[in-house]
């Protein structure tokens, strides 16, 4: 069973933090609808949904992804690169408490979950303007004792690792090559992204589907064509907050 904890859309998510997008308004009305299909389409996959309740306070809250990594042996609790956004870990933490044991990225180490992609026991750290290589070394302390390999990546120009990359098989990645070098992933199969979409590498991988925004027709029509089972979503909303499909779960077993 998987389990997605979610937490509901922030009344202040107008107020979010934006590096590289123009801020443009978010319709809260249609954020939130879009935002319960997204929890319908996670259900519909086999997911039971833990939603929190929204942090009135917190306005980039609903993007539970950047506040913690959960590995099948340990939860690490991130310390996000903007301050704004630190308050968002305690709840986060509160509710992976009863499914993990937990440590806590500490300062000087900042790390947002959206730069962290795991490709079996490699997992992949984008150095970017929200992580940096403390933390990267902190993640290596608390994984290597599992068997993992934590491996840091430039990341220049977009917001997070996964604005990139993300893993779609176990053998493939959908990736946007103009953003990041594939050499880095090893013996890898590639879909690359359409180039008119440079932002449709981001996918979640549920099993054999993948969850897809609406928004990419073409890189979505060449991941149809590589075979992959897909779930659409609209996710407009988050988009305007440099939000993503994977930014709104954290899937695990």
């Amino acid at each position: 069973m998987f389990i997605a904890l979610t937490r509901q859309i922030s009344p202040r998510f107008n107020e979010c933090e934006l590096t590289h997008l123009d801020r443009q308004p978010i319709d809260l009305d249609l954020a939130r609808a879009q935002h319960h299909q997204y929890e319908a389409a996670l259900r519909e996959l086999g997911c039971e949904v833990i939603s929190l309740p929204a942090e009135p306070e917190l306005p980039d809250s609903v993007f539970v992804e950047d506040v913690a990594l959960v590995f099948d042996e340990v939860a690490i609790i991130t310390r996000p690169g903007a301050p704004s956004r630190r308050p968002e870990a305690a709840s986060i933490a509160r509710a992976l408490k009863p499914y993990r044991t937990l440590v806590t990225i500490e300062a000087p180490g900042t790390l947002d979950g959206g730069d962290v992609l795991r490709v079996g026991r490699t997992v992949y750290v984008g150095l970017s303007s929200r992580s940096n290589q403390s933390a990267v070394e902190q993640t290596q302390k608390f994984l290597a004792p599992y068997g993992y390999t934590v491996q840091g990546v430039e990341v220049t120009g977009y917001l997070h690792l996964k604005s990139a990359v993300t893993q779609v098989r176990d053998d493939t990645l959908l990736i946007n090559p103009a953003w990041i070098d594939r050499n880095l992933f090893g013996e890898m199969t590639f879909i690359e992204v359409n180039e008119a979409e440079p932002s449709a590498a981001n996918a979640v991988r549920l099993g054999d589907t993948v969850l897809y925004p609406a928004s990419f027709p073409k890189t979505q029509r060449r991941l149809e064509v590589a075979g992959l089972r897909l779930q659409i979503v609209d996710a407009t909303e988050v988009a305007k907050a440099e939000g993503a499909v994977t930014c709104c779960s954290l899937i695990f077993q």
